[in-house]
């Protein structure tokens, strides 16, 4: 019998376990695709279990651990809207959605081995009556050996919990004790035997209110027998496992808040002869200009795509829950929106009930190459705002909103999503993530001997063997810097 909680109480195995694929904001930007609907897997009831141990078996190298928010359907739900679907909610726990990843390639998208495997979904160990919780306000966090590597909120979700039940139960009945594992955030990642996992759902409102630490132990067992897809695993699944822009071993990149302010003192300018020095000649966002000229932005990048307007398409995607509306109304604390509107400043690809709803959301700013419209309450917001200038038609004039999530062209550059965006009023820049370090380093370098430089020409010194520096004024600056620590 299994031991996780939701057994304990029904008396029986589940009927189903159903998992979501991205449906958060962080995880979206770190796979470089943002869905506009949810989209769903299947996992066996034989996976379920509580804390305890996980076997990953000899021979195999990525056992990916995914800490998640599960819900547990209290009563059977079919073709429910939205605005009842949480009601059918009985249950809220912890779950570590797990995957052996060495046999994805065999499932071909189905995930049957990689993510059925038994106790390959522990849950628990509390359940939390779902009737006096907020969906809105959950808290999910993972730990590594008690190092913290997941740490989200239902506020960075693409999809509420409400659209996932009543999308479901458009084709199925969902019965009482069904487990729907609602998508894992940023931070995922792999471990291997002698390693520990920890996952926690809480309420930021009652710190009393917790799941408690759901434990997994991860051990190595016994080889998979020869029949059957041998494991198999490349470089590319390699990533995938540890996390788009890390390499094994290593954990993703994260824009900490000691890079952000480190980036937001350098020079854009400085980060642009830095780029430049390593090849990288077209990574400005040509065009774009501060709405209020000292308000510079640091953060990572969510993508918007605008197609040329044609009446047909319009028709179709320019109404309703578009992909505007959905880029802003999904886009995450300290990210960007950046918008690709074919440096065509004649109608408007931003207006200001919008820009207040990404400031609401706590985005770091919005570049646009196209236009704003209501540029002064715009303006007026605290929302570092680019664009190519003000018009007071809407986009329909010139714009259909395409997609979101996509490799995109803004001024001149090509941004991804997770890209790493910084701007001030000499314009905005695009850095890879994996060339942030570096680059900072090799700036703030930079400036601190431009700042030399200056102070020994505003004393009267000559440019020249100075600007730049022979090896009398560099061992002269190695001094000087010395005794600024």
């Amino acid at each position: 019998m299994s031991n996780d909680p939701i057994t304990a109480v029904l008396g029986h195995r589940p009927g189903k376990v159903i998992a979501v694929h991205l449906s958060y904001a962080s995880r979206a930007a770190q796979r470089g695709r943002t869905p506009a609907h949810p989209s769903y897997f299947l996992k066996t009831t034989s996976s379920l279990t509580g804390s305890g141990q996980v076997i990953r078996p000899a021979g195999t190298e990525l056992l990916g651990f995914e800490g998640e928010i599960a819900l547990v359907i209290g009563a059977d739900a079919r073709d429910v809207p939205p605005e009842r679907a949480w009601g059918h909610v009985g249950w809220v726990t912890a779950a570590n959605d797990l995957g052996l990843h060495d046999l994805r390639y065999a499932d071909k998208g189905s995930n049957v081995r990689s993510k059925g495997g038994d106790g390959y979904t522990p849950i628990g160990p509390r359940l939390l009556d779902a009737t006096g919780l907020d969906p809105a306000r959950l808290a999910i966090r993972t730990w590594l050996d008690d190092e913290l590597v997941q740490d989200d909120s239902t506020a960075g979700l693409l999809f509420p919990f409400a659209l996932m039940i009543a999308d479901l139960s458009r084709v199925m009945t969902l019965h009482r004790g069904d487990v729907i594992l609602t998508g894992t955030p940023a931070g995922a990642s792999v471990a291997g035997p002698g390693q520990h996992i920890a996952v926690e759902v809480s309420c930021p409102d009652d710190p009393d209110l917790s799941t408690g630490r759901l434990h997994t132990e991860v051990i190595e067992g016994p080889a998979l027998p020869d029949w059957g897809h041998p494991p198999k695993v490349d470089d590319a699944q390699r990533a995938d496992a540890w996390g788009r822009e890390a390499t094994p071993g290593e954990p993703p990149f994260v824009l900490t808040e000691d890079l952000r302010a480190r980036l937001g003192a350098v020079a854009v300018a400085t980060l642009s002869v830095q780029m430049r020095r390593r090849g990288y000649d077209t990574v400005s966002i040509d065009g774009v200009r501060p709405l209020v000229p000292g308000r510079g932005l640091v953060g990572r990048a969510r993508t918007l795509r605008f197609v040329p307007y044609r009446k047909d398409l319009f028709a179709d995607h320019g109404g309703g829950y578009n992909a505007q509306k959905q880029a802003i109304d999904t886009i995450g604390p300290g990210e960007v929106l950046v918008m690709e509107a074919r440096a065509d400043p004649s109608a408007g690809t931003l207006g200001d009930i919008l820009a207040l709803r990404a400031q609401v959301r706590g985005a770091a700013g919005i570049i646009t190459d196209g236009a704003v419209r209501d540029a002064a309450p715009v303006a007026d917001l605290d929302l570092p705002v680019y664009s190519s200038g003000a018009h007071p038609a809407v986009l329909g004039r010139r714009h259909v909103p395409w997609e979101t999530g996509a490799t995109i062209s803004c001024g001149g550059a090509t941004v991804q999503v997770g890209d790493v965006v910084v701007a001030d009023d000499d314009g905005a820049l695009v850095i890879p993530p994996h060339l942030v370090a570096e680059v900072l380093r090799d700036a703030e370098d930079q400036e601190a001997e431009e700042t030399f430089i200056a102070e020994m020409v505003a004393a009267g010194e000559s440019v020249h063997g100075l600007y730049p520096m022979n090896e009398k004024w560099r061992q002269a600056f190695d001094a000087w810097r010395s005794t600024r620590g």
